[in-house]
C-alpha cells in the first residue's frame, strides 16, 4: 500500500507522520522538539528570534528516520514538507546559511530607527507609498520575510550577494532535494513582498523598499514536486533515494487541508503557539483586520492571525511555577496544566467579571499593546479566575476577529473547527470556544493536522488522489459547551 510522508517543521515541535491517502490511516509519527534555537541571552533582552537552520534538518532527518524504522521506506511514493510561513534564512547558492533563521517570533523590526523616530514597521509603510501593500494580502509585521530583510538592509547586515531569501520550509526541501530553492504561493504570500493577486514577486514594491539586491525563490505552484530525494537526504533518513519531493506549503494552509472537511461552510480556528481562525474564500478578497492568503487550490483564506494563544497561556503558567520557587522554595518544573485547567473549571462562565487582554508580547495590529486583568476585586482575585479569564479573552479576541470578517460581508460559516495543541490538550478552552462561537467544536480525530496536510498535497502531488477526496478522509469529536 502506497504511504506519503509528511513532515511539518514547527517552532516548538517537528512531527512527521507516514499517510496511507486512500484510507486515511497514518502508519506512523514522530514527534521531536525542535531544540534549534541559538538566540543570545542580549539578543532574547531585545525580542530576538534566531535558529540554526541546518541544525533544523538535522531534526527533520532524525524524526524521518523514525518514521521509517515503523514502515516499509519502499512503500513511501512521495514526500510533503509544511511549516512556520514567517521568518527568512540567508542561503548561499551551494545552499547553505549564510545568516540564522530569524523566525516569526522576532521583534526587532519593532525598533525603532534613531535618525527617523519611528519604528522598521512604520518606515517601510512610508517608503512603500499609498496603497504599497494593497496587493500583498497583508501589511508589514515584525517577524516577517520582508520587514527582516528591511532591517538587514537598515543595518548593513545582509549577506554580499549571491544570497537568496528562504523561508525554513523551502530551506528543508532544498536539503531533502539539492534542488531550488523554490517556494509556493501559500508561503511566499506571508512575506509582505508577494502579489497575492498574480502571484508573483513584487517587483515594484521590492525597488521601492531598497531590496532589489536580493534574490527570491522560483515561485511554483502549490503540490508541484521540488526535486528528488538525494542520496544524502537517503542516507539520514533511511529512505531510498529519489523519491519525489513536493514544495513546501504554509502550515497554516496545510493545517485546513488537513483539518477541514467542508472548505465553504466551515471556519477553523486554530491555536499553538499563537493563533489563527481561518475561512475559505473562492476569490481574491480583502477584509480589514485580516490577511488573505493564497490557498493550496485557486482560492484564498481569510486569516485573523494574532500573538495570543497557547504562549500567553504558558506564560500565566510560568508565572504560577515562579510564585512557587520565589515563596516557598518549591524548584519542581512539574507541569501544572492540568491543575490549572481543573480549578478554572470551577469558576463560571464569564469569570466573575474578571476580564483579560491576553497580550504580552502586543497583538499584529498593535504591536504596543500589553496584557491586563479588568473588574479585579477581592472575590475573583484568584488563579483559577485568573486562569479562566486568560482562556475567554483569548476565545473572544478570536471570535471578535472572525466577527470583522462577517461584519465586511463574507458569508456566516456553520460549522465550527479547531486545531492545534492549544485546543486538543485544554478541553475547557474548547468548551468556551464552542459556548463564544454558539456553535459545537469539531475537533480532528487525527492529530498533526498540519503534518497530515502536507502529507495529502504530497500524494495530489503526483496523481494518486484529488485535493478533494482528502475532505473524505477527516472524521471529528464533537465538544459542546
Amino acid at each position: 500500500m502506497p504511504l506519503f510522508l509528511g513532515i511539518d517543521v514547527g517552532t516548538t515541535n517537528i512531527a512527521v507522520l507516514a499517510l496511507d491517502a486512500h484510507s486515511g490511516s497514518v502508519r506512523a509519527l514522530s514527534i521531536v522538539r525542535n531544540d534549534s534555537e541559538v538566540t543570545s541571552e542580549e539578543a532574547k533582552a531585545r525580542g530576538w528570534s534566531e535558529w540554526d537552520a541546518e541544525k533544523t534538518v538535522k531534526l527533520v532527518f532524525k524524526a524521518v528516520a523514525a518514521v521509517i524504522s515503523k514502515v516499509d521506506p519502499n512503500s513511501i511514493e512521495s514526500i510533503g514538507v509544511t511549516g512556520q510561513m514567517h521568518g527568512v534564512v540567508l542561503v548561499s547558492d551551494e545552499g547553505r546559511p549564510l545568516t540564522p533563521f530569524i523566525g516569526w517570533m522576532d521583534r526587532r523590526c519593532d525598533e525603532i530607527i534613531p535618525e527617523t523616530g519611528t519604528s522598521y514597521i512604520e518606515c517601510m509603510i512610508e517608503m512603500a507609498g499609498k496603497n504599497g501593500f494593497s496587493r500583498e494580502g497583508c501589511i508589514p509585521a515584525t517577524g516577517y520575510m520582508g520587514s527582516t530583510l528591511f532591517w538587514m538592509k537598515k543595518n548593513r547586515s545582509l549577506p554580499k550577494a549571491p544570497a537568496t531569501a528562504c523561508f525554513l520550509p523551502d530551506y528543508v526541501v532544498m536539503r531533502l532535494t539539492g534542488e531550488g530553492p523554490f517556494t509556493d504561493p501559500t508561503i511566499a504570500c506571508s512575506s509582505g513582498l508577494f502579489d497575492i493577486v498574480y502571484k508573483r514577486w513584487d517587483a515594484s514594491l521590492i525597488r521601492r523598499l531598497g531590496l532589489q539586491e536580493v534574490s527570491f525563490p522560483e515561485v511554483k505552484r502549490s503540490g508541484d514536486i521540488a526535486g528528488l530525494l538525494t542520496e544524502e537526504a537517503a542516507e539520514e533518513t533511511g529512505l531510498p533515494a529519489g523519491i519525489p519531493v513536493s514544495v513546501a506549503c504554509g502550515d497554516n494552509q496545510a493545517c485546513f487541508l488537513g483539518s477541514v472537511a467542508e472548505k465553504e461552510r466551515s471556519v477553523l480556528i486554530n491555536i499553538g503557539t499563537g493563533g489563527q481562525v481561518s475561512l475559505w474564500t473562492s476569490s481574491y478578497m480583502q477584509v480589514s483586520g485580516a490577511e488573505t492568503r493564497c490557498y493550496v487550490d485557486e482560492g484564498y483564506l481569510l486569516v485573523g492571525a494574532d500573538t495570543c494563544g497557547g504562549g500567553s497561556y504558558a506564560l500565566l503558567h510560568d508565572f504560577f511555577l515562579e510564585v512557587g520557587r520565589v515563596f516557598f522554595g518549591i524548584k519542581s518544573e512539574k507541569s501544572l496544566y492540568d491543575e490549572m485547567m481543573r480549578q478554572a473549571s470551577k469558576v463560571p462562565f464569564g469569570s466573575d467579571g474578571l476580564r483579560c487582554k491576553p497580550f504580552f508580547d502586543g497583538s499584529r495590529l498593535d504591536p504596543s499593546r500589553r496584557a491586563s486583568w479588568l473588574g479585579l476585586n477581592r472575590f475573583n482575585f484568584t488563579p483559577a479566575h485568573m486562569t479562566r479569564s486568560l482562556l475567554e479573552g483569548i476565545a473572544y479576541h478570536f471570535k471578535t476577529l472572525y466577527d470583522n470578517m462577517i461584519s465586511e460581508g463574507v458569508p456566516a460559516r456553520e460549522i465550527l473547527v479547531g486545531s492545534g495543541n492549544g485546543i486538543r490538550r485544554n478541553k475547557l478552552l474548547a468548551e468556551i470556544l464552542s459556548k463564544i462561537f454558539n456553535m459545537p467544536l469539531n475537533i480532528p480525530v487525527k492529530t498533526e493536522e498540519a503534518a497530515l496536510g502536507a502529507a495529502v498535497l504530497a500524494a495530489s502531488g503526483i496523481g494518486e488522489i484529488a485535493l478533494e477526496e482528502a475532505a473524505e478522509l477527516i472524521r471529528y469529536k464533537r465538544i459542546k459547551e
